[in-house]
């Protein structure tokens, strides 16, 4: 028994070089042909060249999924391509990071429309799309562990990545009688393994995908800090998981095997969010999971 998305046609938003590539990717791997969408072209042609390079095919397009105009041109011209469209992975998204008593309003408005309206406007134009046609696809909503707990200094981030989980209830009630599913999927850190990023960070000596942000020195003197994140430390299988791990997942979920999941979340944190609050694991101590599944067969090089 094998996962097969051959015939079927996907959208991915925001496939910028980390989560967005490796979900699209994996999505062609399983036979799908991908259509890439960023605000930056450059990252959405990147994503596309991966996909070729490992032998699928792709669609570049260019489009700030908060404009309604633009959402309506990048289902146009997947529908132009291919004319069907059968998968939506809506992973665009503003990581806005910013502590509730030092955030803006402007700023705090554009990450919610970004990621909320985006979601809105895609599910939308995308269901519409697939209805005229009638066919029973998979939308999926990327959110993230501020979904579910609160960290200080993402207010933004988990305002909108909290309301598109029921967002995400809500849309699969309303397209349920259409065939239609709407699932969500939970990243929790994942370790970036494109192999172009990971090139791309050693030449600019990175080691990490948000370095940690320097102290503040204009902060008033009644300002208290927040506390500090051990992301690595508190996973009990002992590993993160990768862009390629998801991509696995997502791309069963939206095969026909899923057939009748909607409305449901999934994570792949090796344990993460599961355990007790309290509770440190050992690492070091993690026999670890199997050997990972690789998509790309691209060798991680500096060339």
């Amino acid at each position: 028994m094998e996962v097969s998305l051959d015939g079927k046609v996907a959208l991915v938003t925001g496939a910028g070089p980390n989560i967005g590539s490796g979900i699209a990717l994996a999505l062609a791997r399983y036979g799908a042909k991908v259509a890439c969408n960023d605000v930056q072209l450059d990252a959405a042609k990147a994503a596309v060249r991966r996909i070729e390079r490992n032998g699928g095919t792709g669609l570049a397009l260019y489009g700030d999924v908060s404009v309604e105009e633009d959402v309506v041109s990048n289902i146009g011209a997947v529908l132009e391509a291919w004319d069907r469209i059968d998968i939506v992975i809506n992973n665009a998204a503003w990581l806005h990071t910013s502590h509730i008593l030092e955030e803006d309003l402007a700023s705090f408005s554009r990450a919610i429309s970004i990621a909320v309206n985006g979601n809105f406007l895609c599910t939308k134009y995308a269901a519409l799309a697939m209805i005229e046609r009638g066919i029973r696809g998979s939308i999926v909503s990327i959110l993230s562990s501020n979904a579910w707990q609160g960290a200080a200094g993402f207010i933004a981030y988990a305002t909108h990545k909290g309301g598109l989980a029921n967002f995400v209830r809500a849309a699969a009630m309303d397209l349920a009688p259409y065939g239609i599913r709407v699932n969500s999927f939970t990243p929790t850190a994942p370790r970036p393994d494109n192999p172009e990023l990971l090139a791309q960070w050693r030449a600019e000596g990175r080691t990490e995908l948000r370095p940690p942000r320097a102290a503040r020195a204009d902060r008033p003197a009644w300002w208290r800090d927040t506390g500090t994140y051990d992301v690595r430390g508190q996973i009990p299988m002992g590993e993160p998981a990768t862009p390629t791990d998801i991509g696995h997942c997502i791309a069963w979920l939206c095969s026909d095997y899923a057939r009748l999941i909607t409305g449901c979340d999934f994570v792949v944190d090796g344990g993460a969010r599961a355990k007790y609050w309290a509770y440190t694991p050992n690492a070091e101590a993690a026999a670890g999971p199997v050997p990972l599944i690789p998509l790309d067969v691209t060798e991680d090089t500096d060339g």
